[in-house]
């Protein structure tokens, strides 16, 4: 098993692409980048931590290569928005990949040069490659947010306009 972190915004809805996929053994949104010990959420959403909301993905390689992970990441995201993502402004929802090991440090950079040669985007991808730092998980009410929250989730994500986004930028 492996493991891969990625930030794009709201770490609610960085959860249902990877869930329920052949090889994706668990996925956990948390804190990570901060200057903090175990933060908050109540704490990381003011800004003044330091910290990303971030999914971390236990991952079995060899049935769900590490490539197929950027590319389920990167149509989740505005990677040209430096200021975060979507309704949710603020350093902790901006887009970065954190990077475990060299190889997929080397997979991430060759991934966001294809975004960037794609056209799909005018202005500059901003999406950071950064090295793993320390993962807090967050609190249990934010653990399958999606589930135990199916309506309130649903009209976030309908308010927050990702999906009119994707829809644009991603879908072919």
């Amino acid at each position: 098993m492996e493991k891969a972190m990625f930030a794009g915004g709201c770490f609610w809805c960085m959860v249902t692409p990877f869930e329920e996929l052949p090889g994706i053994h668990g996925i956990v949104s948390g804190y990570t980048g901060g200057t903090s010990e175990s933060p908050t959420y109540e704490e990381v959403k003011t800004g003044t931590t330091g910290h990303y909301e971030v999914v971390q993905i236990t991952f079995n390689p060899t049935l769900f290569p590490y490539k197929k992970l950027l590319e389920l990441y990167w149509p989740q995201v505005d990677p040209t928005d430096d200021g975060g993502q979507f309704q949710d402004r603020g350093k902790q929802y901006r887009t970065a990949i954190f990077y475990y090991n060299e190889e997929q440090k080397e997979a991430a950079l060759v991934s966001k040069e294809q975004v960037v040669d794609s056209g799909r985007f005018t202005g500059p991808i901003v999406t950071e490659i950064i090295p793993a730092q320390t993962f807090y998980v967050a609190e249990d009410y934010n653990q399958d947010y999606h589930k135990k929250n199916p309506k309130h989730y649903k009209e976030d994500r309908e308010q927050s306009g990702r999906d009119e986004f994707i829809g644009k930028h991603w879908d072919e």
